[in-house]
């Protein structure tokens, strides 16, 4: 047991107190330890990344209690890949934040966004429902300061909002998971892949309806049509740093779907046969065309971006949808796309109303330093699009590759392909309104009285976007490896055979005695 696989949870759960009781009023120790933290964190993910990429399965016992009994931190190449995702983020987001001074607008922004990185790696590391759901609460309580960060009473309503609709979710999580051990007894997800397999066929109401309710708590966190309200205004008006970081949180709820319903019930599993795959494809759909048209119809550039991540999350979910190989390798190689893309674009929304004062898309405005933004735009929205050379365009033939021979493959294609184009149409419009027609009417560009963006701005952006790029000249090994990840999620033996298999204070023959005690 490596005591390595929980450090992406103690490291920001040690710092966050640090910084508020050692630093509260200092922003220069604040900002040092919160980069030197973050540093650390991606070194310890890329070890994790590296140590499972030959199909090795990481198991933490925490106190070293065995497993169903004993809470255990799992580490396979899935979830060490997205904590890696979440670290990468979380650096360029955070130097961000310090460039623009957005973390100066409030309080406690550093800790509070270590509690979210921990909530997040926690998500992507638990191999237990609970503690799921408890890194869930986690991260809303995280989020939620995050997002009222700097106050105002619109950025206090959309919080409200989002809170609200996410405790909804944490609501029928709680039911799903009461279900879920009435019927099993556990609540371990490597322990419930073998309970769910030996229920009768005239017993599974309650495992019917706790695989329904966890669905849909997984659709909201995902932000998939029609529980997608919460999204549009609480990205919008959240500050752009915090926007940015949550662009791997609905990330989360698709990880999710993936283990859930790989581990515990797949789609082979005649308990709860037909109960994801009928449904999920149409509303993922509908989620790429209704987030196409709200980019198109989007009167803000960060409504715009809102919706963006709508229509790339139903991209996602497309190909998770379809529950092969090939479509969950695809899923993961547009996961990290979109969550890369959306992120460059949430930060540029900032340097846009740094520079023109405003968002709106419907009058023209100059911007001062309108190259330089116009290029990061130009970049970020080819990427978000899906236009090639970007890594957009390969996650996209990726997925239509994956629905080819598959019966809905008329409806993915068209869908995919006319959502694509809408949004193009979309992005074109606001880059049109920004940069070309402001420029060109003759109306002076206030270089004066409005902060140019900072060098650090400029290099955070531009570095999310390097990452856009090496996404796209790597696609063949990180496809490789994505596929070498969803052939390891639907052979699950050996996640199974690690989780339960290795001894830990109470041993298989104490267990049993335990249980037959009572």
């Amino acid at each position: 047991m490596t005591h390595w696989l929980i450090m992406p949870i103690v490291l920001p759960a040690l710092l966050a107190p640090f910084i508020i009781l050692a630093a509260r009023y200092h922003m220069g120790i604040q900002r040092v330890f919160s980069i030197a933290g973050v540093l650390a964190l991606i070194a310890i993910a890329l070890g994790l990344a590296i140590e499972t990429s030959d199909g090795t399965v990481m198991l933490y016992q925490l106190g070293d209690w065995a497993a169903p009994f004993g809470i255990v931190l799992v580490g396979d190449r899935l979830s060490t890949m997205m904590v890696l995702l979440m670290s990468v983020l979380a650096l360029f987001v955070l130097l961000y934040a310090i460039g623009s001074k957005w973390d100066e607008r409030g309080r406690m922004f550093h800790a509070l966004f270590q509690f979210q990185l921990m909530g997040i790696a926690g998500a992507f590391l638990t191999g237990d429902l609970f503690n799921l759901f408890v890194f869930f609460e986690v991260l809303l309580i995280a989020s939620y300061g995050l997002m009222i960060h700097s106050g105002g009473n619109v950025r206090l309503r959309a919080g409200v909002q989002y809170v609200l609709f996410n405790l909804l979710g944490s609501t029928l999580f709680l039911f799903a998971l009461g279900a879920l051990y009435a019927e099993t007894g556990t609540l371990n997800m490597a322990d419930l892949a073998q309970r769910v397999q030996m229920i009768s066929a005239d017993e599974t109401v309650g495992i019917r309806v706790a695989a329904v309710l966890l669905i849909l708590v997984f659709a909201i966190k995902a932000a998939i049509v029609p529980l997608h309200f919460w999204l549009p205004s609480s990205y919008a008006e959240a500050p752009p740093p915090v926007a940015a970081l949550f662009a791997i949180m609905t990330k989360v709820g698709a990880y999710a779907i993936i283990r859930v319903y790989t581990l515990i019930f797949p789609v082979d599993l005649d308990v709860t046969a037909g109960l994801h795959g009928t449904w999920l494809l149409p509303v993922s759909l509908l989620s790429l065309a209704v987030g196409a048209v709200g980019v198109l119809a989007a009167k803000k550039l960060d409504r715009l971006v809102a919706f963006s991540v709508i229509s790339s999350m139903g991209m996602v979910m497309v190909a998770v949808s379809l529950f092969t190989p090939v479509s969950i390798s695809a899923a993961l190689y547009y996961m990290v796309h979109s969550t890369l893309a959306a992120a460059a674009l949430f930060l540029i929304v900032d340097l846009v109303r740094q520079s023109r004062g405003h968002l709106d898309l419907v009058t023209d405005a100059p911007i001062a330093g309108a190259a330089l933004i116009a290029g990061l735009f130009f970049v970020a929205a080819i990427a978000m699009t899906g236009l090639p050379p970007m890594s957009g365009f390969i996650g996209k033939l990726m997925v239509l590759n994956a629905a080819f021979d598959t019966g809905p493959s008329v409806w993915i294609w068209t869908v995919v392909l006319t959502a694509s184009l809408i949004s193009i149409v979309g992005f074109a419009r606001a880059g049109s309104v920004l940069f070309w027609k402001a420029q060109s009417d003759g109306a002076p560009v206030p270089e004066m009285g409005r902060p140019a963006p900072s060098a650090l701005s400029c290099v955070a952006v531009g570095g999310l976007l390097m990452l856009l790029m090496a996404h796209t000249i790597f696609a063949g090994p990180i496809y490789n490896y994505t596929t070498a990840t969803a052939d390891q999620l639907f052979q699950p033996d050996a996640y199974i055979k690690t989780v339960l298999d290795t001894p830990g204070k109470m041993s298989g023959a104490k267990a049993d005695d335990h249980e037959g005690d009572h």
